[in-house]
């Protein structure tokens, strides 16, 4: 399949004239004459159809379409010369990974079994980027990332997900709290935690447990699932949260959980990466290497 991609020199024309609004300054930077980056710019904006540039007073101002065209490029550009120079570094035996993933799941989950990653692919360099929580689904190119470890509930056109572990939450509590608690009903006492990412999760819990009457949106909003589990170690209140991201604070006696029933659904931590990329080497490396790990984390209940 033939591809529609503008040679790079044209891009790269493109680029500079949009970052300086000069095609002096441009030329100069691309060690061209001024003429030559003039028919660089002509032989793209003929390609595309598109005026990029408008002159306004001698000088150049981006189209709307040249404006949002411009940030992709330049990530675009930047990808491609840092995967050139990933694979002089490496000379094709290694790579660099650029991986987002959620603070919690990072830190909690991923992180302690990294050096068994090292291990088996001491070539692969994993640079971590942060990942919150987004309405969005994430632009891989905009962003610079080969792929994300992320919650997610949906399927998304050209990107392939991997679950790894369920978003299945149940009551965590100090063990204090827990003590007090003889059946779901009992939480009508006490304050309920609430996240954002799963907003209306009291009010299923407690439908699922057969409670009726209780307000299941009352309580505090927090955002991040480390800090609504330090709230729980705290003695704020009740959160529902999943057991695999509190296994060591139940281990160690900070929390407890009082009931059972767990509020599941279609929500998951996934793996998920552009189609296109999904032959990088190191990306299958890691892809191959996590799923392994989801897959004995699962066996082992307590995981």
């Amino acid at each position: 399949m033939r591809r529609h991609v503008p040679p790079t020199a044209a891009l790269q024309a493109f680029e500079a004239c949009a970052r300086h609004l000069s095609v002096s300054r441009a030329a100069e930077e691309l060690r061209l004459t001024q003429s030559a980056v003039s028919r660089q710019l002509a032989g793209l904006e003929a390609l595309l159809g598109l005026r990029l540039f408008q002159r306004v007073r001698q000088r150049l101002v981006l189209t709307p379409a040249g404006n949002a065209y411009a940030p992709r490029v330049r990530v675009s550009l930047a990808r491609l010369e840092g995967a050139t120079r990933d694979l002089l570094a490496h000379r094709g035996t290694g790579g660099t990974l650029n991986l987002a993933v959620s603070p919690t799941f990072g830190t909690r989950w991923l992180t302690p079994r990294l050096p068994a990653f090292r291990t088996a692919y001491p070539g692969v360099l994993l640079n971590f980027m942060n990942y919150t929580t987004r309405l969005a689904p994430m632009d891989f190119a905009a962003e610079d990332v080969d792929a994300a470890i992320m919650m997610s509930e949906e399927a998304v056109p050209g990107i392939r997900r991997h679950p790894l572990m369920p978003d299945a939450r149940l009551p965590v509590c100090t063990p204090a709290i827990a003590a007090r608690l003889r059946a779901p009903a009992d939480l009508g006492r006490e304050i309920l935690i609430q996240q954002t990412t799963r907003p209306r999760g009291w009010v299923e819990w407690l439908d699922q447990a057969g409670v009726k009457g209780m307000d299941g949106l009352r309580g505090p909003l927090m955002q991040h699932t480390a800090m609504v589990a330090e709230a729980c170690a705290a003695g704020l209140g009740v959160a529902l949260l999943p057991r695999f991201l509190v296994q060591q604070e139940i281990g160690a006696g900070r929390l407890a959980t009082p009931f059972r029933q767990t509020l599941g659904g279609e929500a998951a931590y996934c793996l998920a990466y552009p189609e296109a990329a999904e032959d990088i080497p190191t990306l299958r490396a890691f892809r191959d290497w996590v799923m392994g790990q989801a897959m004995a984390a699962a066996r082992r209940p307590s995981a």
